[in-house]
């Protein structure tokens, strides 16, 4: 997308790293797939809840799906393929509004990819726009990719960058983009009207912390359903410094053996079909949401504390709220259970059919604010209580705050 620039490393790009065509990202990553970086959910669960070392160390081992899981996920995108389209158009008519025409997009590694590649398309769909499109890592407790960040700085205005990603579930990321941003304006030197700006803009705002997205139902976004398979073949992002050194992007690794069931290509090419089927819809809804009170309420953070208290818990980053977030701790987690709210206990069959696969328990719980929450096993948990059909306090937090 841009030159090379002295002194930064140069983006990857597809097909030598990932699987999406070159022009739909560019990857500021480093890539790491020769390293051997994968451990067992249960080490890994381990290290990070005793200390010993942070979750983006190292990765889980790939989750390989069952053929009848697969063709669940067919199920789920071909059922929901118009209402992904439809939020796309919403979240990406926002952006416009906001950037104007020489907007950036920079997803956040790797769930925010696939979103960032839909509404790429979107804009030139609806206003043949060819708009940039990055990828970059961001991780919890240690920020964005200041080096990603120093690279946008030198191609692009940094006041012109949008930043996605997939959902919100309780809104940590959202946090830790705007405490990473404020430092890198101020390390960067970057003078005002030509700063990065923390604004995150996601295809589901169910935590309710963000002020662009597409919807803020919670609903599924089957690019949660699967890992790299329906991320362009790429891991999630790996800040391990035995393997990152100074000037380098954060680094991950690319499945190029995972080819054979890569459906990444086919979850966009479904959802773009659907495009000219929504644009009416679109043109209606994304003037309204603009016109509406979009301002942050953070009820999704409030109701993970309430459900980390109420269940004994203790760390509300064991707690995990929403369809995309659950699937998550499923995938990739050491789950404790799954609680699912009465009205949706006939749907989420990917989250049942996971939780059955794992041996998790699932807990029907009244009045719960999301549609599912996923709460991951406490290593150094004591006298938890478990609570039965009752949603107490996090009542309390949630149904004022997370109506739809």
């Amino acid at each position: 997308m841009s030159a090379p620039t002295p002194g930064l490393p140069k983006p990857l790009h597809g097909p030598s790293f990932g699987s999406y065509d070159r022009d739909e990202v560019a990857w500021l990553l480093t890539d790491l797939s020769r390293a051997e970086l994968e451990a067992t959910t249960e080490e890994r669960e381990d290290a990070v809840q005793s200390g010993r070392a942070h979750y983006a160390a190292s990765l889980p081992v790939e989750y390989q799906p069952s053929a009848e899981y697969q063709q669940l996920f067919q199920d789920e995108l071909a059922s929901s393929a118009s209402q992904l389209a439809r939020a796309v158009g919403v979240v990406m008519e926002l952006v416009l509004a906001a950037r104007g025409e020489n907007v950036v997009l920079v997803s956040l590694a790797r769930a925010g990819t696939p979103v960032g590649v839909l509404m790429r398309r979107w804009a030139r769909f609806a206003h043949r726009l060819d708009v940039p499109h990055y990828s970059c890592s961001i991780v919890r407790a240690r920020g964005i990719d200041m080096v990603a960040l120093e690279y946008l700085a030198a191609h692009h205005r940094p006041s012109d960058i949008m930043f996605v990603d997939g959902w919100t579930g309780k809104g940590a990321i959202t946090r830790e983009l705007a405490d990473a941003v404020a430092k890198a304006n101020v390390k960067l030197g970057l003078p005002e009207g030509e700063r990065f700006a923390p604004d995150l803009a996601v295809l589901a705002d169910t935590g309710r912390c963000v002020e662009i997205y597409g919807t803020r139902e919670d609903c599924l976004v089957p690019s949660a359903c699967l890992n790299s398979t329906v991320s362009g073949l790429v891991s999630r992002t790996v800040l391990n410094d035995d393997l990152i050194g100074p000037g380098q992007f954060h680094g991950a690794k690319f499945y190029s053996h995972l080819a054979g069931v890569d459906v990444s290509g086919q979850f966009l090419d479904a959802v773009t079909a659907k495009f000219p089927n929504v644009a009416d819809a679109v043109a209606r809804d994304w003037p309204a949401t603009r016109s509406a009170d979009r301002s942050p309420t953070w009820a999704g953070w409030r109701v993970a504390q309430a459900i980390s208290r109420e269940y004994g818990i203790g760390d509300i980053n064991l707690v995990k709220p929403g369809v995309g977030e659950t699937t998550r701790v499923l995938l990739r987690r050491v789950p404790w259970k799954i609680l699912i709210r009465p009205d949706a206990a006939r749907d989420l069959r990917h989250i049942r059919m996971l939780a059955e696969q794992r041996g998790v328990g699932i807990e029907i719980v009244d009045n719960l604010p999301y549609r599912c929450v996923g709460l991951i096993q406490p290593r150094r948990r004591t006298n938890a209580p478990t609570v039965e059909g009752g949603a107490g306090e996090y009542e309390a937090a949630g149904r004022r705050t997370c109506r739809q």
